[in-house]
């Protein structure tokens, strides 16, 4: 099988945004996703819920790696999602407990718009699913600090992340997706 480049890349204008607005979260053996090209066209929950964590600015962030062995010849993806959340709270702690029991599907919706000018959600976990790996609550020291959690999705993938169709704007609202409610509070 030939590795054949397809394309090169140009600079493009200084108009990239980093940082991501919400997340929503699926448990995985409830989501159907239909991908191809790097983009997922399809998401098939049946009546099933999605949750949808609203982020402060600068408190979430993805991560895709790319793990490659030149001895081994194999090439993975390491999928990553970290999320913050102030104040803790008996609320947050049953949370935590409940999403380290779960493989999930995490949708992102970044800040970055896409080039029909809304915003750009990418798809972490979707063949094998995100697992929490690591997590911290904490008071801080000092008056400023942080006091609250700080929380760590991770899954290794055979692909990168896939970008989600967009549909007029819509976002995880597509028309074209099935799904039951999408929880917020």
């Amino acid at each position: 099988m030939a590795c054949d480049l397809i394309k090169g890349h140009s600079i493009g204008c200084r108009d990239g945004i980093g940082g991501v607005k919400a997340l929503y979260l699926g448990q995985f053996e409830e989501i159907t996703l239909t991908a191809s090209g790097g983009e997922v066209t399809d998401v098939e929950m049946g009546t099933d819920t999605l949750f949808k964590y609203t982020c402060k600015r600068g408190v979430a962030s993805i991560t895709e790696t790319i793990n490659a062995s030149s001895e081994a010849g194999t090439v993975f993806y390491t999928h990553s999602c970290n999320l913050k959340f102030n104040k803790l709270s008996k609320e947050y702690q049953n949370e935590l407990k409940l999403l380290a029991q779960n493989r999930l599907i995490v949708f992102a919706e970044l800040n970055e718009l896409n080039d029909d000018g809304y915003n750009t959600i990418m798809c972490l976990g979707g063949t094998n699913g995100l697992e929490l790996t690591s997590g911290t609550g904490a008071s801080g020291a000092a008056l400023a600090d942080m006091n609250g959690y700080d929380w760590t999705l991770e899954g290794t993938e055979n692909n990168p992340m896939d970008e989600v169709t967009n549909s007029a704007g819509a976002g995880m609202d597509n028309a074209a997706f099935t799904k039951g409610t999408t929880v917020t509070t």
